[in-house]
């Protein structure tokens, strides 16, 4: 139904009040009486783009010599970001750092990722452990909250505080709310918290209580500072039909990573049923994604038979569950090994799908 004439002023100037509100808000965070670093996270989604877009603003509103805060742009790459994501992602931190050096902003961009001992391939294929499912999503722990975890812990002790932006909002889910609202009570001026694990962080949340259309519109409305155009990630967006896995900094937000939701994010994702993302960008006309896809759906069903599994954890301990039966541990040797062959296979597929 179309809206009348003066309920879209209405929603417009709410729109705009939000906007005016939380510009005003990261302007006098920035410019309060301390010199906390500044880490904004940044997943390459919607959410994040905004609270971006609207810290870049910000700083290009100030004179040169308030600009005097050190802003870290901070991304996570697990290391099996879905391709046409990492690309965009690393397209678009190419294109902010080097409009921040001509722009003369006090912005770094910096990509964390998991150590080599523990990346997907040395858990799954090296230690053995099943593909993630919802009950063991060890690859966000690993993956996603340790890395940047340890980036934000470094720049905290080197500054003694640090101050954690995150495009988290009301919105997106109820989880997310309930969290959101958890917290509203602990934030100072209304505005920043400490983190639960993180000594030393706070985390400020300028956009919580927009709505998704709302982030859009502005999205759609403003151009971002660093150059060129939104356009590419609303492409993203209507190709994939979902959303971003954020960036994840504890355990409380990991539900938002791998959900019964259409997501873009690890292209190895077995914790959801289906990648509805992945197969949205084959239908939309990328079919080198192709391999990615079978390999991922392949590797689910192969972790769920129990044939591949051995009975004892890697400690030897063997657990039970309720109706008598052992709850399977890690990959066998062979099962393993036959993951190594046909991940190698898929590869040798993808690399001919990609020169077609």
């Amino acid at each position: 139904m179309a809206l009348s004439s003066s309920e879209q002023n209405r929603r417009e100037e709410g729109t705009a009040a939000k906007i005016r509100a939380v510009l005003n808000a990261v302007r006098d965070e920035y410019l309060a009486p301390n010199d906390y670093p500044w880490i904004v996270g940044y997943s390459g989604g919607k959410d994040s783009t905004l609270l971006l877009q609207f810290v870049v603003e910000v700083l290009l509103s100030l004179p040169r010599s308030a600009r005097n805060r050190p802003v870290h742009v901070v991304s996570n790459d697990t290391l099996v970001e879905s391709p046409l994501i990492a690309d965009y992602v690393d397209d678009m931190l190419s294109r902010l750092s080097s409009a921040s050096e001509s722009l003369l902003l006090p912005v770094t961009v910096a990509k964390t990722t998991p150590t080599p001992d523990q990346t997907f391939w040395v858990n799954l294929i090296g230690r053995g452990y099943p593909a993630p499912n919802s009950m063991f999503r060890w690859c966000t722990d690993w993956m996603k909250i340790q890395p940047t975890s340890t980036y934000i812990r470094s720049r905290a002790a080197e500054a003694g505080d640090v101050v954690l932006l995150l495009g988290v909002r009301r919105a997106e889910s109820a989880q997310r709310a309930a969290s959101a609202n958890k917290y509203d009570l602990l934030e100072q001026n209304g505005r920043l918290h400490r983190h639960n694990d993180l000594q030393g962080c706070w985390v400020f949340r300028p956009i919580l209580d927009f709505t998704t259309d709302e982030v859009w519109q502005v999205l759609l409305q403003r151009r971002p500072p660093w150059g060129g155009s939104h356009r590419n990630l609303v492409t993203l967006y209507r190709n994939a039909s979902g959303g971003e896995c954020p960036l994840v900094i504890d355990k409380e937000q990991a539900a938002s990573c791998g959900t019964t939701s259409a997501r873009f994010g690890c292209w190895t994702c077995t914790v959801v049923e289906k990648d509805r993302s992945m197969e949205g960008f084959i239908e939309s006309g990328h079919g080198e994604m192709e391999p990615l896809l079978d390999f991922r759906d392949w590797l689910a069903q192969f972790r769920n038979n129990h044939e591949h599994r051995m009975m004892s954890r890697r400690n030897g301990r063997v657990t039970y569950m309720a109706n008598g039966a052992p709850v399977p541990g890690p990959f066998t040797f062979a099962a393993r090994r036959l993951i190594l062959d046909v991940c190698l296979s898929f590869r040798t597929r993808l690399a001919a799908s990609s020169l077609a």
